[in-house]
């Protein structure tokens, strides 16, 4: 059973940074976050294909980067520049789907972590 916990959410000022964490029991073909907001629907931020294949939001580009650490089993987002609208709780979740963001084709979530950025 694939496990997934995530860690790292603050509150930040905007402008600031954060790393997100997701650690694994396991690692999976494709990872990507997600981040919900209230009162908005869950959508994808990044993820990484199995390969390495890196894709972004349109919102996030330039300002997050994805990354996997296979011997430690975790995957991270790293957040720069934040924005009020960034504000929301994030989600890492596994696919043996490559190449989207589509929620249900993701089989594993983690319990979230919540990001609150400031202005």
């Amino acid at each position: 059973q694939v496990q997934l916990v995530e860690s790292g959410g603050a509150s930040v000022q905007a402008g600031g940074s954060l790393t997100l964490t997701c650690t694994t029991n396991g690692f999976h073909y494709n990872m990507a976050w997600f981040r919900q907001a209230p009162g908005k629907e869950r959508e994808g931020v990044a993820r990484i294909e199995r390969d390495g294949t890196e894709t972004y939001a349109e919102d996030v580009k330039g300002r997050f980067g994805i990354s996997k650490d296979s011997a430690k089993m975790t995957l991270y987002l790293h957040m720069n520049n934040l924005r009020p609208e960034d504000t929301a709780m994030y989600y890492c979740a596994v696919s043996h789907v490559r190449g989207t963001f589509q929620a249900s084709r993701f089989t594993a979530w983690g319990q979230g972590t919540q990001v609150t950025v400031s202005s």
